[in-house]
């Protein structure tokens, strides 16, 4: 990006900026807009609240074509194995234990995570195994962890929170995944109010990070919902898996490509407390 895009304390991560970009463009599962679902952005919300968005976010999504590939049926799968009401407690079937596997296995199929597998090894952050990296992102992503304070009941996981999302009294947490947000649209669950920032390819505007607001079943208020727009699930969890194992937590600066984002993670317990992306420049 030339300097006159630079957004103004903009300071990336070298290191992981190189290496996110590396699996951004590895990212041959990537979907593109116009040819895989087209979103209708509709009206800026910025922070004074109200609905600004008459449509849905998302005007189609070809699911017979994003669906028939291997890691997103894996992704999708997983989806209904959550009770996303907080402290509700979480248990897994076999066959849920089983989609789990075939959602690792599928992933780490893919370029971009046997890229991942690579640099964390070089870094001395993981196994050289593939089996025992394996076991190393069930356990980070899927073990059970206590989120409610105050409840005995495992509710929760890092899996379940980031790409699922959880609700509570006060509002829904977590749910930072594009496919898990049109599927919860089209099912009538999120009115979609309008967005804060999103961040397009400078060449041909192609958008690729979104922060949103949206009501949740018309009654729990999601002010700030961000995430990506066409990444594959491998994308999204090496990214994630990469900042929190390499002990990025906080906001961090990163560029990824042509974007400049902020890739957030907090820890929770020994896991993924929560993990998102924000466009670091607004395109108005």
């Amino acid at each position: 990006m030339s300097k006159s895009y630079q957004t103004e304390g903009f300071v990336p991560d070298e290191e992981l900026s190189e290496f996110l970009t590396k699996i951004w463009e590895l990212d041959d599962n990537k979907c593109f807009p116009g040819e895989h679902f087209q979103i209708d952005l509709q009206g800026y919300v910025g922070y004074q609240g109200g609905d600004w968005a008459s449509d849905k976010l998302f005007e189609w999504l070809d699911e017979d074509a994003i669906f028939s590939k291997r890691t997103y049926k894996a992704f999708r799968a997983l989806l209904d194995n959550y009770e996303m009401e907080a402290g509700e407690a979480e248990t897994y079937t076999f066959e849920e234990k089983q989609e789990t596997v075939e959602f690792i296995d599928a992933i780490m199929e893919t370029e971009v995570m046997k890229e991942t597998h690579k640099f964390l090894v070089s870094k001395g952050k993981v196994p050289e195994s593939a089996g025992e990296f394996k076991w190393k992102l069930l356990n980070l992503w899927f073990k059970l962890v206590r989120r409610t304070k105050g409840d005995r009941d495992l509710d929760s996981s890092s899996f379940e929170h980031v790409f699922v999302g959880e609700t509570r009294k006060e509002g829904m947490i977590g749910l930072h995944n594009w496919i898990q947000y049109y599927l919860q649209e089209k099912a009538g669950n999120i009115d979609y109010q309008g967005y804060r920032k999103r961040a397009t390819n400078l060449d041909d505007k192609i958008d690729r990070l979104i922060c949103t607001k949206f009501l949740w079943r018309n009654r729990q208020e999601k002010p700030s919902c961000s995430m990506f727009l066409g990444t594959s699930p491998e994308f999204d969890i090496a990214a994630f898996t990469t900042c929190f194992l390499m002990e990025r937590m906080g906001h961090c600066d990163y560029q990824l490509g042509e974007y400049e984002i902020e890739l957030v993670v907090f820890p929770f317990a020994s896991v993924i407390g929560t993990a998102y992306i924000v466009p670091a420049r607004m395109d108005d």
